[in-house]
């Protein structure tokens, strides 16, 4: 979370970060984290490390929540720790920020790809290059199994 710090908007610069959740001791289930987020206009962070020891995630300026179509704004981005931080923007080709149902979240999107997406148990994801973001695959495959995921909301 501290070598984030810089890459977030301006106006979260100083504000504490607080866990709420974490696969370690809320369990592994998509809906689980979507009740533990904070309110629906709060920012959260994603981050999650794969069973290869790969450390990635995503920003959002809202929560993470169940929804019928795409939201979030140009302030969403995805990350990848792999070996140093890289940082994917939006490029404003699409407004594919956040979607998610009970069986599947997803950020960044465009041509039926996912910069990043998550099955409704947390066991596994994905990630490939999308319009979104133009971003990399964050993890070292385009399909990975998660060991650890953790949610991190602004107090």
């Amino acid at each position: 979370v501290p070598q984030l710090g810089p890459q977030l908007p301006p106006r979260l610069a100083q504000q504490p970060w607080h866990l709420l959740y974490s696969t370690g001791r809320d369990g592994f289930s998509l809906r689980t984290l979507y009740r533990s987020g904070a309110r629906p206009d709060s920012p959260a962070l994603l981050l999650i490390r794969d069973t290869e020891a790969q450390a990635f995630g995503a920003f959002s300026a809202s929560a993470f929540r169940s929804s019928s179509g795409f939201y979030g704004t140009g302030e969403t981005f995805l990350f990848s720790f792999c070996p140093e931080l890289k940082v994917f923007r939006w490029t404003g080709r699409n407004n594919f920020f956040v979607k998610g149902d009970v069986n599947l979240l997803m950020v960044g999107g465009g041509s039926g790809r996912f910069g990043l997406w998550l099955d409704g148990d947390l066991h596994h994801g994905g990630s490939q290059p999308c319009e979104t973001f133009d971003n990399e695959t964050l993890s070292h495959r385009e399909e990975f199994c998660i060991q650890d995921l953790e949610l991190w909301g602004v107090a």
